[in-house]
């Protein structure tokens, strides 16, 4: 009987090790990912301009700030956009016959009701992170 026993148990371990053979090939997908750089042509005769706002109503770093970031990115006219979590605070280089005060703050509110748009100001140079 315990020998049976014996046999059956070895006969499941090496079925179970044999059938269990995973050859199944990895998936590949190809993605396309444009960078903001390639993807527009700045006018090299274009007058730019830089604002800085506020947003109020983030809650994260990743999920709000950089998804505002990308929104505003993704503009026609806006050459490079920060949103830095840390001091709620948006930096944006944009073309202004292309892109107005207004239609950054559009942007921004359209990503989501929370976000709310304060302090916007045109600055001559973005301010930088203050040290604590």
């Amino acid at each position: 009987m315990k020998t049976t026993k014996t046999i059956i148990t070895v006969t499941l371990v090496l079925l179970s090790f044999f059938n269990c053979k995973n050859e199944t090939k990895p998936e590949i997908k190809t993605v396309s990912i444009e960078s903001t750089e390639t993807a527009k042509t700045l006018d090299p005769n274009a007058t730019y301009a830089k604002a800085e706002f506020t947003i109020d109503g983030m809650t994260c770093a990743i999920g709000c700030a950089k998804t505002i970031e990308k929104k505003i990115s993704k503009m026609e006219g806006v050459k490079e956009a920060t949103v830095d979590f840390d001091r709620k605070l948006a930096m944006v280089e944009y073309n202004e016959a292309k892109v107005t005060p207004v239609l950054l703050e559009e942007t921004v509110t359209k990503v989501s009701d929370t976000y709310k748009v304060s302090d916007m100001k045109t600055v001559e140079t973005f301010s930088s992170k203050e040290t604590k």
